[in-house]
């Protein structure tokens, strides 16, 4: 009997003690990852990734889990440059990496489609919204990073308004005819249509190229100008109101992200979601002070060129929308779908439009 009842002991006492070793949290990790972007920390959403959601991140996890976060920061180049963040994030040179979509035109075309409806809305809160409904409508628009690129977006990123900064006075769109001019992957068609000798540059490039006439203007928001210092070599600010442009987004290793706790992983989707509407409202909220900063440093601010100019340019460039939309079309790609898409939601956030684009 006595035997009897130290084996139901033991037994009791050996099933207590497992239900303990499996109630014990998952063993706390030091996390360690590498965050990184090719433009430097003046440019907002580099200023954002720095200073809301490396801080953002650390302080949840440290909260809210057992976990803690380290991050290893590299901008403006240090760790990968503005063209070669993507392969940076795909190979897992860096784990997290915020870029550009237009220095990858054959990788990820898509991306840049509010590009290819010129004259939107000029502001960022309004760009970033259309552009995470069309993400959320089109599943390709997410699903292209982790099934060719070894990585899941996370975020996307709202510049401001663009517009024109030169190193000239202009007055009407044939004044641009023959003029160099740079831009960044697709937008070099707005300017190819308008007349103008396109140039594909980088903002880190721009001074020295405007300073000794490699070409002179770029299409650009203000706060790439006062950043960039960029009002001492091309004074002339023209605001053409091309609109605010989602074609830069965050993304993760998704290797490393797999391999998360999973406390950890949600918290940085939460931060990350945060962000990306900060991209909205921080550049909205900067757009008007950046103009009346270029007028104080001396800039000539041409503020809302007259519509009869606006509608020149986007004259020129009514059927360029549709051209696009087939040829991504035929390419296998969501061409006219996305397109129709935006335009429609641009309208329905009020929007009017020079020319309204056709796209069948």
């Amino acid at each position: 009997m006595n035997q009897i009842l130290r084996k139901s002991t033991l037994a009791a006492a050996l099933a207590g003690g497992l239900a303990a070793v499996f109630a014990l949290p998952a063993t706390a990790e030091t996390i360690r990852l590498r965050i990184a972007s090719g433009h430097p920390a003046v440019n907002t959403y580099v200023n954002l990734m720095q200073n809301f959601f490396v801080p953002e991140v650390t302080k949840r996890v440290a909260e809210k889990t057992s976990h803690k976060i380290e991050f290893v920061e590299g901008y403006g180049g240090s760790m990968v440059k503005v063209a070669d963040t993507l392969e940076g994030v795909q190979s897992g040179i860096i784990d997290i990496g915020g870029y550009c979509f237009c220095f990858e035109p054959s990788n990820l075309p898509m991306q840049a489609f509010q590009v290819m409806l010129p004259f939107s809305s000029m502001s960022s809160v309004t760009s970033v919204k259309v552009a995470r409904e069309v993400y959320d409508k089109v599943p390709y628009m997410s699903e292209v990073f982790e099934k060719k690129f070894n990585q899941k977006l996370i975020a996307l990123i709202s510049d401001n308004g663009y517009n024109l900064t030169t190193t000239f006075d202009w007055n009407t769109v044939a004044d641009l005819k023959g003029r160099k001019l740079a831009g960044a992957g697709l937008n070099l068609k707005w300017l190819e249509y308008a007349g103008a000798i396109p140039v594909q540059s980088s903002l880190p490039e721009s001074y020295t190229a405007m300073q000794t006439g490699v070409y002179n203007g770029w299409i650009m928001f203000p706060s790439g100008v006062v950043n960039f210092k960029l009002y001492e070599v091309s004074p002339y600010y023209t605001e053409t109101g091309f609109g605010a442009i989602t074609w830069h987004g965050l993304t993760i290793n998704k290797s490393r992200f797999d391999r998360l706790p999973k406390d950890v992983a949600a918290i940085i989707l939460e931060v990350a979601r945060e962000f990306e509407a900060k991209t909205g409202t921080v550049n909205d909220e900067n757009y008007p002070k950046q103009i009346a900063q270029l007028k104080e440093l001396g800039a000539k601010v041409k503020s809302a060129v007259p519509d009869s100019v606006r509608l020149d340019w986007a004259n020129s460039l009514k059927d360029w929308p549709k051209e696009k939309a087939a040829e991504l079309d035929k390419a296998g790609l969501p061409g006219t779908e996305v397109l129709t898409l935006a335009l429609e939601l641009y309208e329905k956030n009020g929007h009017k439009w020079p020319v309204r684009y056709q796209l069948k």
